[in-house]
């Protein structure tokens, strides 16, 4: 029997998932604008300063950022991961001997399942996966933005920049993994309840990543990702859906429409549970060839299929559901 939250623990857990999600929108700009306000106070030399300092540190986020793991060990992330609940699930081992590249799907409204488990240690990666450091990869541009670029590179994000992944991949050891979130921001303009599209087809560049530098994929799946918002979804051709393009095309991410179960921000507390596959053996080629590319990248399609299949009527779907891969 499950211990029943008090009143106390459900409040920390909702403003735990709040301020999250609260960062995901609204944080970028808060410190574009707490830059600007410090540059007109008494403050301004600390300012003028950390810029000195941001151009020095420019390339820190491409050769491996500053993970601290006592951020990602923040009790607050405990809280998230219990708001939903969110749950890892290991499906075969990883040699910690080898580098990973794990293919995240899908992306959801704010990729909740993706951070809980690969950003903190609320979900016990290490332990399910010993001797293997996971580092999710997110917008480049995220890490241009003066103090919002420190709180990535602490919980362990990483730019999905080629430079970025060729050092991690290549350059710092065995035993690393990079969560690249494949559909990016035109899947989550497809995200909501009871849907289960995922954008991979004309992806092949993380296939291409694996093969330059002998990188295992792995593919992933979380269950309950896409049932957190109810989004509006515009037609493809529409007026509404060409504006969203666009925005997309221009900022890197989506401006999706969505609500939550309270204060709209607030997500539906559905249970998350992310499924890590086995991994496909990737060798190294540094010139791969488009069909080697094609062959692995088919062979991915067929193992991401495989593990949705094989667990959807576990983590709550009927057998009936189909996965639609675009």
């Amino acid at each position: 029997m499950s211990k029943e939250k008090t009143q106390w623990k459900e409040f920390l857990e909702a403003a735990s998932v709040l301020q999250y999600v609260l960062s995901v929108i609204f944080l970028a700009v808060a410190c574009y604008v707490l830059t600007a306000y410090l540059m007109f106070t008494s403050l301004w030399p600390l300012c003028a300063l950390y810029f000195v300092w941001l151009v020095m540190d420019w390339q820190t986020p491409e050769k491996g950022g500053r993970k601290r793991r006592f951020v990602r060990k923040w009790r607050v992330w405990e809280h998230f991961r219990d708001f939903f609940p969110v749950k890892l699930v290991k499906t075969a081992e990883l040699n910690p001997n080898k580098n990973y590249i794990f293919g995240y799907h899908p992306h959801g409204i704010v990729c909740a399942g993706a951070f809980s488990c690969f950003s903190t240690e609320s979900c016990g990666f290490a332990e399910a996966f010993p001797g293997v450091r996971p580092s999710l990869a997110t917008l480049a541009g995220l890490f241009k933005i003066p103090f919002f670029r420190e709180y990535m590179m602490s919980a362990g994000l990483c730019p999905v920049s080629k430079p970025s992944l060729v050092h991690l991949l290549s350059k710092s050891g065995k035993g690393n993994a990079v969560v690249i979130v494949i559909g990016g921001a035109a899947e989550s303009l497809s995200s909501s309840p009871g849907v289960h599209t995922i954008l991979v087809k004309q992806r092949k560049g993380f296939v291409r990543m694996a093969l330059e530098c002998g990188a295992d994929l792995v593919p992933v799946y979380s269950f309950g990702e896409n049932e957190l918002f109810k989004q509006v979804i515009f037609s493809q051709g529409s007026l509404s859906r060409k504006l969203q393009d666009l925005f997309k095309n221009i900022m890197g991410f989506a401006p999706c429409l969505f609500v939550g179960e309270r204060f709209v921000l607030l997500p539906y507390r559905t249970p998350i549970t992310t499924v890590v596959g086995s991994p496909i053996s990737v060798p190294k080629h540094l010139i791969p060839t488009e069909e080697e590319v094609n062959h692995y990248h088919r062979l991915y399609i067929e193992a991401l299929s495989k593990l949705f299949h094989e667990h959807k009527v576990k983590y709550g779907l009927s057998e009936s559901h189909k996965l639609e891969i675009i």
